[in-house]
């Protein structure tokens, strides 16, 4: 069965608007992990990525942003990862991988043996293929 770990971008596309063509692809993730024909999982540090931008800007209320959480780590197929291979993670960031929390993605992926990250982020893309992980482009 595959296995996907999710990017902070592909979660806000799957609850906003933002992006009509990236929440119709993700959601059809979201359905298939619904049904248990794919393991999605999330990373805690992409919750709190995700519970800033949710708040900061879209300003959604927190009971409101406190129930999607809920709601999504409650669903069939999804599984919340809480550990950080910091070794992992500090050998890739800052250089090759800029961003901090796309290093957590990044190790994840590489610590759940045929996983793929999902994302919409370009630059995250590249700097997964020259670390030779995978992901998928929707």
């Amino acid at each position: 069965m595959k296995k996907y770990i999710i990017d902070t971008n592909a979660l806000i596309s799957f609850v906003t608007d933002r992006n009509p063509d990236q929440q119709e692809k993700i959601a059809s993730l979201f359905e298939q992990a619904a049904q248990i024909k794919v393991f999605l999982f999330v990373h805690q540090h992409t919750l709190t990525e995700f519970i800033f931008v949710m708040e900061k800007v879209y300003s959604i209320p927190k009971k409101e942003i406190a129930q999607m959480v809920s709601d999504l780590i409650a669903m069939p197929g999804i599984e919340v990862v809480n550990h950080i291979d910091f070794s992992l993670v500090l050998s890739w960031w800052p250089e090759p991988v800029s961003d901090f929390g796309d290093a957590v993605i990044a190790s994840v992926c590489k610590n759940i043996k045929g996983s793929i990250v999902v994302t919409f982020d370009r630059k995250f893309m590249e700097r997964l293929k020259a670390l030779k992980l995978n992901f998928q482009i929707f």
